[in-house]
C-alpha cells in the first residue's frame, strides 16, 4: 500500500473488525477446549461458531466493497447494461 495515499476504509469496516476480533476470542476458547480435554461435540459446535462469524466478516466486506468500489469504478449505467451488475452484487450474498 502506498503511504502517500488515503487508508482504505468504509463505513462497515469497523464493525466487520468487531466480527473479527469476537471471532479470535471464540478461537482462543477453542483452543483452551481442545488442551482441556472437552467433548469432541463441544468443540465442534464453537468451531462451527467461529467459522459462521469469519464468513459472515468476509461477506459484509465484499458486499461493501461492491457497493463501493465497483459503483465508483463502473459510474452510472444504462438500466440494460446495469443488470449484470446488480446480479453480479445479488449472487454475492451466496458466498
Amino acid at each position: 500500500m502506498d503511504t502517500m495515499t488515503e487508508p482504505h476504509t468504509h463505513a462497515t469496516h469497523p464493525d466487520i473488525v468487531k466480527r473479527l476480533k469476537r471471532a479470535e476470542g471464540h478461537l482462543k476458547s477453542v483452543i483452551a477446549m481442545i488442551e482441556g480435554g472437552r467433548p469432541c461435540l463441544d468443540i465442534a459446535q464453537q468451531l462451527s461458531a467461529v467459522e459462521k462469524a469469519i464468513i459472515n466478516a468476509k461477506r459484509t466486506l465484499i458486499q461493501d466493497h461492491l457497493d463501493h468500489c465497483l459503483e465508483e469504478t463502473v459510474g452510472a449505467l444504462p438500466r440494460d447494461q446495469r443488470q449484470s451488475i446488480d446480479e453480479f452484487k445479488t449472487i454475492t450474498k451466496y458466498l
